[in-house]
């Protein structure tokens, strides 16, 4: 893919690839966390779950992703990508 991905790019992409999931996984010494991401709607939605060392530290957070973290979502994975 050689595209620029300029904003009207980037929401061709999420339109184009609607029901597109992938997990990744980041563990070091006192912090663990999955991340699940998914394009609906033309959106970019993540999931993330995890546990750091405090007590009582596990955390489970949902949102939709920002133009920034969807612009470096689809740069990572544009491969994997329609």
């Amino acid at each position: 893919m050689g595209l620029r991905l300029t904003r009207a790019v980037r929401q061709q992409l999420l339109d184009n690839n609607d029901g597109f999931t992938i997990s990744t996984y980041y563990e070091e010494k006192n912090f663990r966390e999955q991340r699940d991401y998914s394009i609906k709607d033309g959106k970019l939605h993540i999931r993330a779950r995890g546990k750091t060392s405090w007590a009582d530290s596990h955390f489970d957070d949902e949102w939709v992703a920002d133009e920034d973290e969807t612009h470096r979502f689809l740069y990572r994975h544009k491969d994997e990508l329609v």
